[in-house]
């Protein structure tokens, strides 16, 4: 049995970085997804990790994002190992530390986009309508509040899904291609959202083969085959 880890520190502490890995390594049977992938993030850095089809981005999101555990090598969040968190410890990483931004946007199709918020909220605390439609309002979606999914342009269950990443105010958001399935104007629109969030001092660390977030984030990290490309 692990030890109970206490995680009363934010995870803008100064003293460690949010993120750090050290010769990490991710395998699937015979298959090395990553091999010894070494980098630190900052609290309030803006990184894109970038890289082909392939390279192990979004293994290595989901290792960082606590959905996955490597197979060698360290993953240190915000100075604590998560090899001593057991599945209970990192769920709760997730949902009161941690947001998350997909691809795909896993909206419950028979709820609004209010309700779909408070959902989120009901997981880590008590649902509060009331900061639910804040929540829209800061994307954009307000108005929306009442409408379901497929009533929703590509681009505002995006932003129903970044509000939904920002119900709990993690000080970590973590996203995988949020722009994969957009047009370029509502591209543009969660390019802003991002850089508004960033501009908050917020830690944000996306995947995405978009160049454009690779030339407003601060740092790029590059995999390739798995491994540590190049950063810059």
């Amino acid at each position: 049995m692990t030890a109970a880890v206490s995680y009363a520190e934010p995870l803008t502490a100064p003293a460690h970085p949010v993120i750090a890995l050290r010769g990490l390594g991710r395998r699937f049977g015979a298959v090395e997804a990553l091999a010894d992938v070494s980098f630190s993030i900052r609290a309030g850095e803006f990184v894109a990790i970038m890289g082909p089809s392939g390279s192990g981005k979004t293994t290595l999101l989901n290792i960082l994002s606590c959905l996955d555990r490597p197979t060698d090598g360290e993953y240190l969040l915000d100075g604590i190992a998560t090899a001593n968190m057991d599945e209970a410890e990192q769920a709760r990483i997730r949902r009161e530390k941690i947001g998350l931004v997909f691809q795909q946007f896993h909206l419950i199709p028979y709820l609004t986009a209010l309700e779909n918020l408070m959902l989120a909220q009901h997981y880590h605390s008590v649902a509060d309508a009331a900061a639910a439609r804040a929540a829209l309002e800061r994307v954009g979606l307000g108005h929306r509040a009442g409408h379901r999914p497929s009533q929703l342009s590509g681009g505002e269950q995006q932003r129903v899904c970044i509000a939904r990443a920002l119900i709990n105010e993690p000080a970590l958001i973590l996203a995988d291609e949020p722009t994969g399935n957009l047009d370029e104007a509502n591209e543009r629109t969660i390019m802003d959202l991002f850089r508004e969030l960033h501009r908050e001092g917020r830690t944000i660390v996306l995947v995405t083969h978009n160049p454009a977030f690779g030339e407003v984030a601060e740092r790029t990290i590059r995999l390739a085959h798995g491994r540590l490309e190049a950063e810059r």
